[in-house]
C-alpha cells in the first residue's frame, strides 16, 4: 500500500497526493460522516453485538476538517469543526472510500 505525499485543505475538500503520485478529494462532511471511530459506527463485543455508535446516515454538512496527525505509517487521525478526532482512517481506507463518495 502506497503511502501520503502531500495532504491539504482545499475548500471544503481534503486533498490527498499519494506517494504514487495519484490524487483524492475526499469532501470534509463526507470524510467525517464515514468516520471508522466506535463513537461514530460502534464496535461488536465478543458476542457481535452491537455497542456505540448511531451516527451512520447523520448529515454532517458544514463539518470541516481542522486538522490531522499521522497514525503510524497507515494512517491518519482527522480533527473535525464537531470536535470529532477519534476515528484513524487507514491510507486502506481512505482508497477504498474513493469508490463511495
Amino acid at each position: 500500500m502506497t503511502g501520503i505525499k502531500d495532504i491539504q485543505l482545499i475548500g471544503n475538500e481534503v486533498a490527498i497526493k499519494w506517494d504514487d503520485d495519484s490524487e483524492d478529494f475526499y469532501p470534509m462532511d463526507k470524510l467525517r460522516a464515514a468516520s471508522p471511530s466506535a463513537e461514530t459506527a460502534g464496535e461488536r463485543d465478543l458476542l457481535g453485538v452491537k455497542i456505540g455508535g448511531g451516527e451512520e446516515g447523520r448529515d454532517f454538512t458544514g463539518v470541516t476538517v481542522t486538522g490531522w496527525n499521522p497514525v503510524g505509517g497507515y494512517g491518519i487521525q482527522f480533527h473535525f469543526s464537531d470536535g470529532h478526532n477519534t476515528g484513524i482512517y487507514t491510507f486502506e481506507f481512505l482508497k477504498e472510500l474513493t469508490n463511495h463518495l
